[in-house]
């Protein structure tokens, strides 16, 4: 399964520590093309739903179902940007965002 910078899968982030984001969330493939396809690391923001968030801020992005494919308006959380390995996107993506002019390398 390629793995692509725009993809969104869904992940359960628990055991979490402290304040992270926990439980099943989406999350944003943001690495480029050339390290997905390694078998190490990703780099990924996480979402919740845009209910969740009443303020945007510059490091927020947030995207409507028309945008992801998700059922819901999602947030994705810049500020909570991590690296998950590879092996835990075990599930086909579940939607991606435009990757109309995203570099990729």
């Amino acid at each position: 399964m390629p793995i692509r910078r725009g993809d969104i899968y869904f992940v359960n982030l628990n055991p979490v520590q402290g304040r992270e984001p926990a439980g099943q969330r989406p999350v944003l493939i943001l690495s480029i093309d050339s390290i997905n396809h390694l078998p190490l690391v990703v780099t990924v923001v996480v979402g919740t739903k845009g209910d969740n968030v009443s303020r945007d801020y510059p490091t927020n992005v947030r995207l409507s179902p028309a945008e992801t494919g998700l059922p819901m308006e999602t947030v994705f959380l810049g500020f909570s940007g991590t690296l998950l390995g590879s092996q835990t996107l075990y599930e086909p993506s579940c939607g991606a965002c435009d990757r109309g002019g995203t570099p990729q390398n």
